[in-house]
């Protein structure tokens, strides 16, 4: 259970269905916000803070173009009142490539 105002890690964040709709929800919102075509892949980690509901700060990949990328949103639930609100969505990074198995310096080894 998380500490309330703390920061916390979600347990199984990656493999949970309730992370993974609220990722999903977020990248629809950036989208329609900015006529964006973000597909999402899937959640990498998730972090969440009890306030007046729950604050979730997700970590998630998409492809945006074809290319890979790592977002971060931080997602605002008051599931009593069926309230979600996306507060922050931003680019963390281009995903991280394999770069030995690009680079034809090591085919040979």
């Amino acid at each position: 259970m998380a500490t309330v105002g703390g920061i916390t890690e979600v347990e199984g964040s990656a493999n949970s269905l309730e992370i993974d709709s609220l990722a999903r929800f977020a990248v629809d919102d950036y989208n329609k916000k900015h006529n964006s075509m973000l597909e999402f892949k899937k959640v990498l980690n998730a972090k969440q803070q009890v306030v007046a509901g729950t604050v979730y700060y997700i970590t998630f990949e998409v492809t945006d173009g074809g290319h890979k990328k790592v977002y971060e949103a931080k997602v605002w639930v008051k599931p009593w009142l069926n309230f979600k609100e996306v507060q922050e969505f931003k680019l963390v990074a281009d995903a991280p490539l394999y770069v030995f198995k690009s680079l034809s310096i090591f085919d040979s080894i």
